[in-house]
């Protein structure tokens, strides 16, 4: 991994208009990344030493990546230990989604409700969305289950960008990482991506109440999927 994703132009040099990426940001979302798709497990400690040298990094921008993810739920703080992979208890899912529930239906009707409205730039929004499906279809398709999660979660965030309101995005963003864990641990992906394509038909009808409806629907059949994997995860 490289300490830098600016772009160059011809002569070597950073462009001026692109703004660098911290080193903590880059470290943050390698090791996020890393905790989603099961590289580091649930419960395993994380060891900083170990983690620079892998990414090829000063300890610094790494223990300041830990202290973001600790805060964002996804590690858990050990006294005078370091840190652990956050281990997920049905506790942990049902406070999740008693948060997610009524905010994932407010994005999917105030999107539904930006669709009604005359406004420039709804058929690319639209667009956008429905290329979220197709690439969780063509995932699935060929047995990419990594891919077809993520672009599951991307689904999500274009409902949120569709419903243009700064501070649910905030909020959500908040919950992305534990989501996009649980959304890992599903192993019946084939009723979400339905609903997510009954979810677009709704939304982009403009249909305020059907599209909030079919997301509820959607919420609780995944809090039932998640509840399921993580109690199987668990073991007896």
């Amino acid at each position: 991994m490289t300490a830098s994703t600016d772009r160059q132009d011809d002569g070597g040099e950073p462009s001026a208009s692109t703004p660098r990426t911290p080193l903590s940001e880059l470290a943050r979302r390698a090791i996020r990344e890393r905790i989603i798709d099961g590289s580091y497990a649930q419960g395993a400690r994380v060891v900083e030493r170990e983690i620079a040298e892998d990414l090829r990094m000063s300890r610094v921008p790494v223990r300041e990546a830990l202290r973001a993810l600790v805060e964002e739920g996804l590690l858990d703080l050990l006294p005078h230990s370091g840190v652990r992979v956050r281990r997920l208890e049905r506790s942990d899912v049902e406070h999740l989604y008693d948060v997610w529930e009524p905010l994932a239906i407010q994005a999917s009707r105030l999107a539904a409700r930006r669709v009604a409205l005359p406004s420039a730039g709804q058929a690319a929004d639209l667009a956008v969305l429905r290329a979220a499906l197709e690439q969780a279809e063509a995932a699935a398709a060929a047995g990419e289950r990594t891919r077809e999660n993520d672009a599951g979660t991307a689904f999500h965030d274009r409902i949120v960008a569709l419903a243009d309101n700064p501070l649910l995005a905030q909020l959500m963003q908040r919950l992305n990482g534990q989501l996009r864990l649980l959304f890992g641990l599903n192993t019946e992906p084939a009723p979400m991506r339905a609903q997510h394509s009954e979810m677009y038909e709704r939304i982009a009808a403009g249909d305020v109440e059907a599209a909030g409806a079919i997301t509820l629907l959607h919420v609780r059949k995944s809090r039932e999927l998640a509840l399921r994997s993580v109690t199987s995860a668990s073991g007896p």
